[in-house]
């Protein structure tokens, strides 16, 4: 009667590991979502700017 209720004992423990180690998954591919889209807004902010300024050169290199 040992064995199998020690063979339970270490699969309900493996399923708590598992568990365990899917919420850490999860809270880390949160932050990194988070972080992805943080760095989309930066990209998508400096290509704005960057056409903003080719704008201005080119309208300046027409003035002359």
């Amino acid at each position: 009667m040992f064995w199998p209720m020690f063979a339970v004992a270490v699969g309900f423990l493996g399923l708590l590991v598992l568990g365990v180690l899917a919420v850490r998954v999860f809270v880390e591919a949160e932050r990194l979502g988070r972080q992805v889209t943080d760095s989309a807004r930066r990209i998508s902010r400096a290509a704005e700017d960057l056409e903003r300024a080719a704008t201005g050169a080119a309208r300046s290199a027409e003035a002359l």
